[in-house]
């Protein structure tokens, strides 16, 4: 009987395996740069986070990105180390907007602290990220980043102005998500091929597929609130509908909706007026208009975007293949 462990056999396993020892550094890095002299909750509450899983695609974007040109070292780990950092401070935020109580399986920081702890310490993670990218010697990849922090934030503003506005399209979703979400994982392809010395339509191709990519990975969000299985997501069924969230599936049924379907989603979402067996009608809405499927087919479409763009990138090595691999497995759980 063999005692051998299998094999890596999802694509983020696969890549974590090829990237291994850089992600090692970049661990290392995140941990020498949360500590902090004064302030020891603030390792602490990021510790919390960062250490409670997490497939830690954003930062393993990057470094595949340079590796796509053959480069490795230190700047490729340092912008790793900051895109997992701005993406810890925004998750930190989030959960303080949404008031949630759970993020990957846990509770959440300002469950356990508090909301001053968590925005506090999210803003020292910015702090550090922008120290981190300064080092890099590279005014276009703090172009690059500080221009995505700046859009995470004003995709999470447009985000709160349209809640529970049922008069929002899908044209606005679309904004709210490649500012709130997309935008990083763009940043974070894009600056690995600029510290790698990519040509400017490769940084440009490897911008699009991290901007596919990103929206489709909210897309399948979005989608499994409705759709998914607590226990697989990490995350409470149908939180988005007890926050009062308009995601695509919730617009698309509501463009479609008879009268009493209006009526409930008016009531609900937009007056916030949720009793008892709400969520399971919900649900059954979504199904009858067809909105699940219909945004199960636009996650996929998304996901084919990304692949598409990765023809503009070297074909040597396997790390093309990987990221290839890597959109189909971001929407396997729709597909």
């Amino acid at each position: 009987m063999s005692l051998d462990r299998p094999g890596p056999t999802t694509p983020p396993e696969r890549l974590s395996v090829l990237l291994a020892e850089d992600m090692a550094a970049v661990n290392a890095l995140i941990r020498v740069r949360m500590a902090s002299e004064h302030a020891p909750r603030i390792p602490e509450v990021t510790a919390h986070l960062i250490e409670a899983g997490g497939k830690r695609l954003r930062p393993m974007l990057t470094l595949a990105s340079a590796r796509l040109f053959g480069v490795r070292g230190d700047n490729p780990v340092r912008l790793a180390a900051t895109v997992e950092f701005i993406h810890t401070a925004t998750l930190l935020h989030d959960d303080v907007v949404d008031e949630s109580d759970r993020r990957r399986g846990r509770p959440t920081a300002n469950l356990l602290w508090d909301n001053k702890s968590s925005v506090l310490v999210g803003d020292y993670l910015f702090a550090r990220s922008f120290q981190l990218m300064v080092e890099t010697g590279s005014l276009r990849v703090l172009d690059i980043l500080a221009d995505a922090a700046a859009t995470i934030a004003e995709g999470e503003v447009l985000q709160l102005t349209v809640a529970r506005d049922l008069g929002t399209g899908e044209e606005t979703y679309l904004k709210v998500v490649r500012g709130k979400t997309a935008a990083l994982f763009a940043a974070a392809c894009e600056a690995g091929g600029v510290v790698a010395g990519a040509a400017a339509q490769e940084q440009e191709a490897l911008a699009a597929y991290g901007d596919a990519l990103g929206v489709a990975f909210q897309i399948v969000d979005d989608y499994l609130d409705y759709a998914g299985v607590a226990a697989v997501t990490g995350k409470n069924v149908g939180d988005d509908f007890r926050e009062r969230k308009l995601t695509l599936p919730v617009i698309k049924a509501v463009a479609g909706a008879d009268g009493d379907e209006r009526a409930f989603w008016e009531r609900t979402i937009g007056a916030g007026d949720q009793q008892p067996g709400d969520l399971e009608t919900a649900c059954a809405i979504l199904e009858r208009r067809g909105a699940l499927a219909a945004t199960r087919a636009e996650a996929l479409a998304w996901a084919g975007r990304a692949r598409a763009a990765l023809a503009g990138l070297p074909q040597g090595g396997e790390v093309r293949g990987m990221l290839a691999d890597l959109a189909g497995f971001v929407v396997e759980r729709v597909a």
